[in-house]
Order: structure tokens, then sequence, then C-alpha cells
């Protein structure tokens, strides 16, 4: 990158960093300016307290010299312990904040962002490159540690100074000395990019490491996955391969810090070969009288002071131009866009209902697929209708509700209601109209009236008749704390545990709660078997009352009470009608879907 974009990219990152928490940077800046200054003040006054004593000032001037450079170093020490427990506190909110952003980005993604593969490896990457101190929670730090090295060196600078004016020390000396500093701080610079080149090499190698190895973990600790692990004896086989992740991380290690700590020796020996001449020159200075002994600890001081201030400052600003490379892959989180129209109209509200939904010639092919999931699909229902999709797997049932739903947009053609393009509505409005039970749909760790209202706030009255509604009324009155019974043991040791039926109960209760015009399910009973499934969406239709509801199965004959059946095959709509009529189509698909599933509930064997 250009010295302009790293200019931009750290500029931006301060100034976000500002704005989520003003207090953190203001108070940060001044923690270390204080904390910078601070040991300087015991270097000055002890320098004046030893030529005091040299020159056999008296007790009370030697006693105003202690008690100056212990109580002003005490009233410093302790501002800086004060700010930086504020520090401490504001960094954590800080901390809180920037994870609420990252998570609000996340929400306010187009679906399409958030189900894209490469967005996903882009959220691992960078959560993963977080953990190891990159991007915003090294910049959290950086920006005080320079203000801090800069307060140093403009206070070493400032302490010796007076150095290059004593005239005891030949012009050579002040040179050498200078051209020593020079050569030290060279030569740290260069050990210090060559160290962090080692370290940017580790830290970007083990990226995909870390996130495999988290993979396994949690495949390892899933509550769910220690049935199948063993009765199928794959502990050995999981515990070797973690073993695999712990032995390449340690030889990653190895081959790290081994040079990384050779270049540092290195940089040692410059830094202590500086101090052993400082001294020799002050020394030679000393013996012919032109400086005083506690000048001579004052510049020795100063000196180191500002070699080490340099030398982290250079250290700092290299770091930080190389952590805005992951900083840019940061921000490229925040910057994708969301180019999913929200429209502004308004639904028409209808007095007699007479509410169309109509699929005009619609394609649509998702993200970086060669493949069509849908092509050609003309479909119309009217609102109150109750529709069928059935299908085999990969027909392109689900995708057909997203596009309803406008988690996605057609690539081609359109989806109108009551003749106005969807993509015109309001998006929230829109959204609003749809109460959906996906086949991998998700319940949380928190309690079961939150799970069913989807809010911390809700009716309870109302959330204990979804519940009837939707058949768990008796499994809530067995629960210990009724609607506040946590479920899940994740954050809760006294959580419930449910089996997936249940699950699928309150899924369905969640959705009565919403109370949208429009009802789908989406094979959220494809665990059940067909007299089960059959059962749960008679009962769904009979609550479902005048509402229009879409049911998704690829299992037909728990469909057969819908107005309307669409059947879907390879993303085309090849048949629509009633049960009745397309099952005496016998050269159609749905007859033959029809007759492939009859005959496994027969006595007869199949043909």
């Amino acid at each position: 990158m250009r010295l302009s974009e790293h200019f931009k990219i750290f500029r931006r990152g301060i100034g976000l960093l500002y704005e989520l928490n003003p207090a953190y940077i203001v108070l940060s800046m001044l923690e270390a300016i204080i904390s910078a200054v601070t040991p300087y003040v015991p270097i000055w006054f002890s320098a004046r307290l030893i030529d005091a004593i040299a020159a056999g000032r008296p007790v009370e001037t030697l006693a105003l010299y202690a008690a100056l450079t212990v109580g002003l170093t005490s009233l410093l020490g302790a501002l800086s312990a004060a700010l930086a427990g504020r520090v401490s506190v504001s960094s954590e909110e800080l901390g809180c904040n920037i994870e609420w952003r990252y998570a609000e980005k996340t929400m306010d993604m187009a679906y399409s962002s958030v189900e894209d593969r490469d967005t996903a490896l882009l959220r691992e990457r960078i959560q993963k490159e977080s953990m190891t101190g990159y991007n915003y929670w090294y910049l959290e730090t950086a920006a005080a540690e320079i203000i801090r090295f800069m307060a140093q060196i403009a206070a070493s600078i400032t302490l010796t100074a007076s150095f290059f004016g004593v005239k005891s020390i030949p012009l050579w000396m002040k040179l050498a000395l200078m051209g020593g500093v020079l050569l030290t701080l060279l030569a740290g610079m260069l050990l210090k990019s060559r160290s962090e080149r080692i370290m940017k090499v580790f830290f970007d190698r083990l990226v995909d490491t870390n996130i495999r190895s988290e993979k396994l973990e949690s495949f390892i600790t899933g509550y769910s996955n220690g049935k199948d692990i063993r009765l199928y004896g794959m502990a050995k086989d999981l515990a070797a391969r973690s073993l695999r992740f712990g032995n390449e991380f340690c030889r990653e290690i190895a081959r790290t810090d081994i040079p990384a700590s050779l270049l540092n020796s290195v940089g040692k020996v410059f830094s202590y070969g500086l101090r052993f001449g400082v001294y020799m020159i002050l020394i030679f200075a000393a013996l012919r009288g032109g400086v005083s002994v506690g000048s001579i600890a004052q510049y020795v001081s100063c000196i180191t002071l500002l070699i080490s201030a340099v030398t982290e400052l250079v250290s700092t600003v290299q770091m930080t131009l190389l952590n805005n490379t992951y900083l840019k892959r940061y921000f490229s989180w925040f910057d994708i866009p969301n180019d999913m129209y929200k429209g502004t109209l308004t639904v028409e509200k209808r007095d007699d209902n007479e509410y169309y939904v109509e699929f005009r010639d619609v394609s649509f092919k998702y993200p970086h697929a060669d493949a069509w999931a849908l092509r050609h699909v003309d479909l119309k229902f009217k609102v109150g209708e109750k529709l069928a999709v059935v299908g085999m797997n990969g027909s392109g049932k689900t995708t057909f509700i997203k596009l309803l739903c406008r988690l996605y947009d057609p690539t081609e053609g359109e989806i109108l209601l009551n003749g106005v393009d969807i993509r015109k509505y309001d998006y929230d409005e829109y959204m609003s109209l749809f109460s959906v039970v996906f086949q991998d749909f998700k319940l949380f760790a928190v309690s079961l009236g939150q799970n069913v209202a989807a809010s911390t706030d809700y009716d309870q009255v109302r959330v204990e008749d979804c519940l009837k509604r939707a058949g768990f009324d008796k499994r809530e009155a067995a629960m210990p704390q009724g609607l506040d019974t946590p479920l899940y043991k994740d954050f809760d040791k006294d959580g419930v545990e449910i089996s997936g039926g249940e699950a699928q109960k309150i899924a369905l209760a969640r959705a009565l709660y919403k109370d949208a015009p429009f009802i789908i399910l989406d094979e959220p009973t494809a665990a059940l078997d067909p007299v089960s499934e059959y059962e749960v969406y008679s009962r769904f239709n009979a609550i479902a009352g005048d509402k229009t509801a879409v049911y998704i199965s690829h299992r037909l004959a728990s469909c057969r009470f819908c107005d309307k059946i669409a059947v879907f095959h390879e993303g085309q709509i090849v048949q629509s009608g009633r049960h009745e009529d397309l099952l005496a189509d016998t050269s159609g698909k749905y007859h033959a879907l029809w007759t492939a599933q009859a005959q496994y509930y027969t006595n007869e064997p199949p043909q």
C-alpha cells in the first residue's frame, strides 16, 4: 500500500474508535503522556540531589530535592494509575462497542451476503486475526503508544540537549556519540523489521490452521455430536487430528521464536555497546572537570531512554503499517454493500382480501454459481389460499420461498404482489408479511417465552395461546419456570433440553405469535415420519385459518388438503393444480412421485 493509503486507513480507524468511545481516546492519550514523562522527574531531581550532595549544600536543600523527587513522582504515578484504571474500563466498553458494531453490520447485510461462502471465509479470517491481536485490537493501543514514545523522545532530548554544550568533551566525541545513536537506531529498526516480518509470516501461516482447529474443537465438544463420536468409535481419530494441529502449532512456534530471539539479542548488543560508549565519554569529561556526577547519571539515563523510545516508536509505526493491511481487510467487511433495493411503497390494505402473488418468468442463480437454481418459473396464487410446493430434494423449493420472502431478488423476471413488483415495497414492511418455519429453524438459549416472541418483551397470554395452538401447552405446564424456563444449558445450568419434535412445536408457535398474513412451512418436519408430518400439517392448516399458507414438502401425502399444488423439478414448475387433477395425469411428474412414495406404505412389494 502507498503511504497515503496507510494514513487514510489509520485515520479512519482512529476516527471510528473515537466515535465508538471518545472517552477512551482522550483518557488513553493523557495517561500515555503522564506515564511517559513520569520517569524523567526522578532523573532530573536525582541529578540535582547528587550534585547538591557533592557540593555540600545545606540539608534543607537536599531534603527539598528529595521531597520534590518523591512527591512529584508519587503524584504523577497516582494520577497515571487512576487514568489507567479508567482507561481499562473504557477499553472494555470500547471492545463491547466494537463487537456490537460488528454484529450490527452482520444483521444489516443482505441475506445473499450472509449466505455467501466468500463472505463467511472473510468473517472467519477477520475473527482469527482479531484473536491474534491485529486490526482494531492492535489499533486500540497503538495510538496511545505512539503518543507515549513521542513524549519520551521530547523529554529525553530536552534533558540531553545540554550535553552538546559541554566544552570539555571534544567535538569528535559528540559526533561519535551521535553516530553511535544513529547506528544503534538503524540496527534496531532493521532487526525489528526483520523480526516482525518473521512474526507476520508466522501468523499468516496459522490463520487456516486456527480455523480448522477451531472447527475440529467445536465438533468434538458439540453436545449433539457426542453420540456419533462414541457409537462410531471416532474418539481416537479425532484426538489424533487434534494432536496434529497442536504439533503443527508447536513446530511453527519453534520456527519463529528462535530466529526472532536471535535478532533481538543482536539488537541488545548494539544498545548496551552504545551505553558503554556514553559512560566512557562522560567519564572522560568528568575527569577533566567538565561534567558533574549528577549530570553523568542524567545523560546516561536520558540517552538510554531516548534510544529505547525511538526504537519502540519505529517498531510501533512499523507494526501499525503492518496492522493496516489487516485493518484494511477488517474494513472490507464493513464495506460490503447491501445492494438490495429497499423500496418505499406501503403494502396496500384491502377490505376484500383480494391479494394476488405472481411469479412472472422468474429465474435465479446463486452468487458464484454456474447452474440455475430456478428457471422460468410462472405461478400465480391468491392470498388466503393454501399452496403446497412439492418435489424432490434440490428441485428449487426452498429457493422459491427465499425469493418470495425477498431474502434474494430474482436474477431474471419479477415477483408481483397485487400487480406491483415486490422490490418497490418498503423492505421492512414487506418482510413483516411473512412468518416462516424453515427446515433448519433455530431456537436460542433463552427463555421459552422469549423464543416464541423472538423478543425480550412479550405478551404472556398471547405466547401461551400460541403454544397451546401449536400443541406445546402440556409440555409447558411441566416446565419448572413456565415461560421463564431457559432452553438448553448454554448459559443456565437449570436450562431444559428439548426434543426435536418439541423444538418444532415451539418454532410453529413463534410463527403464530408473529401473526403475519403469510405462514410458510419449509419442511420443518423433514425428520418426522410421514404420518406425523401429515398430522402436523393438518393441525397447522386448521389454525392458519384464512391466512395464506405455503407448505413445502417432498412427501406428497402431507399436502393433499391444499388448494393448489406446485410441482418443482430441476428448478422448474412442471405441473400445478389440485391433488386429484394432478394424480389423474398418469404421465405427469406428480403421479410418478406419488406412486413411488405410495408403494412403501402398502403390503405389496415394490415392482
